[in-house]
């Protein structure tokens, strides 16, 4: 072993042994989706005193981190995304209704002195003076102007009266600064005034909503009269229960907010959907690995079997770095995870097929040379096919939003280790145990001694396909109008997450039809709603923009005719972020096919460009016809699916073009059809191979992975079906016609050298 593969075979010994370190120890951060909750977003908006910014909304963040502490869930998270957006996950609630309520509300907590009780709010109110509904609902209260706001209250709790036997819930308040001081001269004033009259109450206002009017001290006569209740705390006593008391004292601990906030998006995941994704997920990736191990050590023997080591341990690497980035692992970034899984033999199949060329060939003396010839080789292609899937990957984090953004963070880390575990940890193995005397001997069991049976009989065929070239371009046209066509007459069934409105999926305990749930809906008032089946017990319904109140109103009317229900998921986004959401989605399609243009541009010619491109183009638009006449539904998850057929077509297109190119330079007096044949000849049992691993994760996550996986695994599995056609069929086709048009000048012939820094190999027969 020389000393580049002495410090290789050391640099992976240390990575892999701080990943175990790492998968052992270590516990990756779950998103709602997976462990069940609630996420409510929220817009942080001008007021007519402040402007929401970034300094701004940091201190609502903690004006609702007191809210949301005070209320007692486990493990809450708030987050800032942005300069006004505040994100709030609450693990383990499924009823958001009452959560809404105490964090939503938006409005400076003010204390008011009450000036009567009158039966209506006048026409035209006297300055400084404020009308709002009793918080027992009769009459309307006149408030003076607020006396002091909640930035003077340093604390709230319920608590109980232990004499009282469970009756006797009140809240005390602390104050801090001024607080106690004002709060004295308020409580004074109102102690002067009769027992049980308007003008003896203090009101605490939050939201325009009067949550309390308290009297002072009903049974203390005018005892505080000018003196009121000073110190540093108080109590509000009256008629509470446990719950009306916490909550009560919830809203007074939160305090004001400096800016109002509004709700924009809100998504309730039951614990079973997420456990049952992670469980399909595994049992998914399980199987697909097993198949794909299988297959590659079938193809390829003990380089095939070495790579599936290199599989194991990119897994491991992949979940380490997501684990101590402290990434949160979510739905749509499980599946990149486990997808990741089956593209990362990608960049062994591109080594293993060249080594075989440069072995029968007879370029290079010995299987060690051929292996590490065959390395150097495929270098080029496995760096620009990985490049433009990062690319892809990029996008997804930094144009998409909400749970699709995991997924390219989990694309991005897998694109990495996957080339970690390709041309280090795999050409370590690969490289010593080739070279060991009992393979040398015995060269048929290396895997790289003969080609594979495909290539076998393509290079028997030698199969003219660039003569045909139009031919293909019109058959791509073809299927490209028809896709458009059905976009044009069926339209797209975009998702709430493009449109906005509600969505509200549950499993009944008894089979229901659709027609019964549509039924039992309308008859709760909502007929217009889009009513459908989910799976075997599962009833989805989508609507416009409704409260959770209504929401509930139509999970009860599913329940009477279902024996009962259990929440999936419940989502509800507001019309400004589904259109946000949208043009993003937008903005990164387009950003990702210029990009991937330019990229293809300055490594190739234009033409290779402009080549890759339409492949692409016609990948997803027949993607998106099949969406558009099946009428699945396209969301966030078909966004992530659909960025990911873009890395992975320009993937492929870039492996043609990297042997078109190379093959070119060898043959420059050629023309250029054959060229472009014999390059297809050598690159298709590459894309062959990995598209059959990538099929079978992606198959496995059809049938294993559930409905919510389904359909983006049906998006992934017609992207590589369609890619593999489209980057050999329609890229090369098209180069060969542009070049026809604008020929680039003939390229110079290059003399191939040995591998003059390969050690020979002892025994090797060759």
């Amino acid at each position: 072993m020389n000393r580049s593969s002495l410090v290789r075979a050391l640099f992976a010994f240390l990575v892999l042994a701080a990943s175990t370190y790492v998968v052992l120890t270590a516990k990756p951060e779950l998103g709602l989706d997976l462990r069940g909750g609630t996420q409510i977003v929220l817009q942080a908006e001008d007021s007519p005193t402040v402007q929401a910014n970034k300094e701004t909304t940091d201190k609502a963040l903690e004006v609702l981190r007191r809210r949301i502490d005070a209320l007692g869930v486990s493990e809450p998270s708030v987050t800032r995304q942005g300069d006004t957006r505040i994100i709030v996950e609450l693990p383990g609630v499924q009823d958001p209704r009452e959560a809404a309520k105490v964090i939503g509300k938006t409005a400076q907590l003010t204390f008011h002195e009450v000036l009567d009780h009158v039966q209506a709010k006048p026409a035209k109110p006297a300055a400084g003076e404020l009308y709002l509904p009793s918080d027992t609902g009769a009459g309307v209260l006149r408030l003076a102007k607020p006396a002091m706001t909640g930035e003077l209250v340093s604390g709230a709790d319920g608590l109980i009266d232990p004499q009282q036997a469970g009756q006797g819930w009140f809240v005390q308040m602390e104050f801090k600064g001024d607080g106690g001081k004002i709060w004295a001269q308020i409580t004074g004033k109102a102690a002067c005034q009769p027992v049980n009259t308007p003008q003896r109450q203090v009101a605490i206002v939050l939201d325009n909503e009067v949550i309390s009017a308290p009297q002072v001290d009903p049974s203390g006569g005018s005892t505080l009269c000018n003196i009121g209740i000073g110190g540093g705390s108080s109590t509000i006593t009256g008629s509470f229960t446990e719950e009306e008391a916490k909550d009560l004292a919830a809203l007074i601990e939160g305090g004001s907010l400096p800016v109002p906030v509004t709700v924009i998006d809100q998504r309730t995941v039951g614990p079973s959907l997420g456990k049952d994704a992670i469980q399909a997920s595994a049992w998914a990736g399980i199987i697909g690995v097993a198949l794909t191990a299988l297959f590659i050590i079938l193809v390829y023997r003990l380089v095939g079997l070495m790579a599936v080591i290199g599989l194991i341990t990119y897994a491991g690497m992949s979940y380490a770095a997501l684990t101590a980035l402290g990434a949160t692992l979510t739905l749509p970034g499980l599946a990149g995870f486990v997808l990741a899984i089956g593209m990362a033999v990608d960049a062994n199949v591109l080594v293993f097929e060249r080594a075989r060329e440069d072995y029968i060939g007879g370029r290079s003396d010995g299987l060690r040379r051929s292996l590490r010839s065959g390395f150097q080789n495929a270098l080029s292609a496995i760096a620009d096919s990985n490049i433009t899937t990062l690319l892809a990957a990029g996008l997804l984090f930094f144009l998409a939003a909400g749970p699709v953004r995991g997924f390219g963070v989990t694309l991005s880390i897998g694109v990495i280790a996957s080339m970690f575990s390709a041309l280090v940890v795999t050409r370590v193995l690969a490289e010593f145990f080739v070279s060991r005397k009992f393979v040398l001997n015995r060269p048929g069991i290396s895997g790289i001694a003969g080609h594979g049976r495909v290539r076998t009989w393509l290079e028997a065929k030698r199969p003219s396909l660039m003569k045909h070239s139009r031919r293909w371009l019109v058959i791509t046209a073809v299927a490209v109008i028809v896709s458009l066509a059905g976009v044009g007459i069926r339209g797209l069934n975009l998702g709430i997450e493009f449109t906005g409105g509600r969505l509200l999926e549950v499993s009944t305990a008894q089979q229901i039809t659709p027609d019964q749930a549509r039924a039992a809906v309308a008859e709760a008032g909502y007929p217009a709603a889009v009513v459908q089946a989910s799976g075997t017990d599962d009833i989805t319904v989508r609507t416009g923009s409704i409260s959770d109140d209504e929401t509930e109103k139509i999970r009860e009317a599913i329940s009477r005719v279902g024996g009962g229900t259990e929440l999936i998921r419940n989502e509800s986004i507001g019309p400004s972020l589904g259109s946000e959401l949208r043009n993003k989605a937008l903005i990164a399609l387009g950003v990702a096919l210029l990009a991937q243009l330019a990229y293809l541009a300055i490594r190739f010619r234009w033409t290779y460009g402009a080549g890759a491109v339409l492949a692409l183009l016609q990948n997803v638009a027949i993607v998106v016809g099949v969406f558009a006449w099946t009428g699945k539904p396209v969301d966030g998850i078909f966004l992530a699916a659909m960025l990911t057929i873009i890395g992975y077509t320009v993937n492929d297109s870039v492996v043609v073009f990297d042997r078109i190119r190379e093959t070119r330079n060898a043959r420059a007096t050629d023309a250029l059809g054959p060229v472009v044949d014999t390059a297809i000849i050598n690159v298709l049992p590459r894309t062959i191979n990995t598209g059959i691993s990538t099929l079978f994760i992606l198959a496995a996550l059809l049938f294993l992975g559930g409905d919510s996986l389904a359909d983006f695994a049906l998006a992934l599995l017609l992207g590589i079906l369609v890619g593999t056609y489209s980057s050999n069929l329609t890229a090369a086709p098209l180069l060969v016609e542009l070049e026809r048009r604008y020929p680039a000048p003939p390229p110079q012939p290059k003399r191939v050298q040995r591998d003059r820094d390969a050690e020979p190999d002892r025994g090797a027969v060759v």
